[in-house]
């Protein structure tokens, strides 16, 4: 029998198959044509994206409802990324059960933890508001950091702004970033993409410290430089860890390019 309280997100999670989890594609646009995520092999350079229309939280919402979920917690990526999260809560004002909608103030695994969260809560057969709580403790305590090749992308996406971009192309400044607030934000520069990826690896270390965690190694288009870094991280972090290697896809790949990589940090104690 499915868990009382049903889980959905967005693609955006990266996530694989989760028993009782379900998944609204978000969408990504190139010329006159629209795919869902997951179906897309253009190129990223001609390509943009789009929040799912709420028709299709709407027809989600149903179907949970129609196979006896008494009720579901929806979380997604950062309302300050997308529409895709007032999509859901506009779906949820009239879905046939109660539907809590949380924004994970992230993206990728950022969103794909507190999925997890809430899904153990579900599966344990905890109340709406416990599996909804249990997704906004863990976005709250997750941190991702992450390296791109080049800032060009985010701009053109307006996710960073034309300054900081101009100023990383011209000294050649290899930019690392993070998600605070629900925003991608420069967090420092450096010269080189070596000296890029050993940062990164510094920072997921210092904020995994020595308490339980788990961690996941992002990348678009870099799966050895991926491996290596998740490799080094699973001998250096001091506390018990679970690190698992995921590829993002097309909304993520629209917006920073291929070379991606990122590390997401979440505490499991």
């Amino acid at each position: 029998m499915p868990p009382a309280v049903a889980v959905v997100t967005d693609s955006t999670a990266y996530l694989p198959e989760v028993p009782g989890v379900a998944v609204v594609p978000v969408q990504v646009i190139s010329g006159d044509r629209s795919w869902d995520e997951p179906e897309f092999a253009g190129t990223f350079a001609t390509a943009t994206t789009s929040r799912p229309a709420p028709e299709r939280f709407a027809s989600c919402y149903a179907a949970l409802a129609a196979r006896g979920a008494a009720s579901a917690v929806s979380i997604h990526l950062s309302g300050d990324l997308s529409g895709t999260v007032e999509a859901a809560r506009k779906a949820a004002r009239e879905a046939p059960l109660p539907v809590t909608v949380v924004d994970s103030r992230s993206i990728g695994m950022g969103v794909g933890f507190p999925v997890l969260a809430a899904a153990r809560a579900a599966e344990a057969g905890e109340s709406l508001e416990s599996v909804a709580a249990a997704a906004s403790r863990c976005a709250a305590r997750t941190r991702t950091f992450f390296y791109v090749d080049t800032l060009d992308h985010m701009r053109r996406g307006g996710r960073i702004g034309a300054a900081a971009s101009l100023l990383g192309s011209a000294l050649m400044i290899k930019p690392l970033l993070h998600l605070t607030d629900g925003r991608i934000a420069l967090l420092e520069k450096v010269r080189t993409s070596a000296r890029a990826l050993t940062r990164l690896e510094d920072l997921a270390v210092e904020e995994a410290g020595d308490e339980p965690v788990e961690i996941a190694v992002q990348h678009l288009a870099a799966p050895d430089r991926a491996e290596s870094l998740a490799a080094n991280l699973a001998k250096r972090v001091r506390g018990p860890v679970g690190i698992r290697v995921v590829e993002v896809g097309a909304v993520i790949g629209v917006h920073v390019g291929p070379g991606m990589l990122g590390i997401t940090i979440s505490p499991t104690s």
